[in-house]
């Protein structure tokens, strides 16, 4: 077995921390889109904050995930990690149809991953456009929409020249629940290293183990 280095402790970090972050928006977020969970928390004995409470909570854990998105946007351009592993490169194209069909079929008949992490390149094509995705189109959106729903009379005439709250409210929830899928997606993908948990490791010590001969399923 070999040791590739692939996240730095600041990365590390920040990974938890934000973890934690989403964590308490979706279940806030749930529970400000659902009412009735009150209702069946206290009907089995769960305690849940009162909804007003449940409001100031996602207020302001949202704007640790704005602040937490603003250091993670900073650092990788700032330290070189998004030209080196989030920028498509033309190499990325011809391993794209493969990567594609591992995930697809490859993985569930024991095939080899054609793609192997490196401390230059840890993302294969197809995390490059899903973490692009999440992390420059998804998350902005989530962390924009909910800046002008903290206070709607403050920012009243960008959300009018925006389109409305309705049409922010849908925007703000589309973004969630595209990045709730994304999250499930991501930790089944967490379950993919050469053991269960080697990934989870990875983002806990830094370095991940991988077979001298041939790559691991990532």
């Amino acid at each position: 077995m070999k040791k590739i280095f692939l996240h730095t402790l600041t990365i590390r970090i920040w990974h938890w921390i934000n973890a934690l972050i989403v964590i308490v928006l979706m279940i806030t977020g749930i529970q400000l889109r659902m009412p009735g969970v009150e209702e069946f928390a206290r009907n089995m004995a769960i305690w849940i904050p009162e909804y007003s409470m449940t409001v100031l909570i996602h207020k302001y854990i949202g704007y640790a995930m704005t602040l937490s998105f603003i250091f993670w946007l900073v650092y990788i351009l700032v330290s070189g990690s998004f030209r080196t592993h989030y920028f498509p490169r033309p190499a990325d194209i011809p391993i794209l149809g493969k990567q594609a069909l591992y995930y697809l079929v490859g993985v569930f008949q024991g095939s080899e991953n054609p793609f192997a992490p490196t401390e230059k390149g840890k993302f294969n094509p197809l995390q490059k456009i899903a973490y692009g995705s999440v992390m420059l189109v998804i998350t902005p959106l989530i962390v924009v929409t909910g800046i002008l729903f903290s206070d709607i009379f403050f920012f009243r005439d960008v959300i009018d020249w925006l389109g409305g709250v309705r049409l922010l409210d849908a925007l703000h929830v589309l973004a969630s629940y595209l990045f709730l899928l994304n999250l499930i997606v991501h930790l089944y993908m967490c379950t993919m290293g050469h053991h269960i948990f080697d990934h989870v490791k990875a983002m806990i010590v830094g370095f991940e183990e991988m077979p001298e001969e041939s790559p691991s399923k990532h």
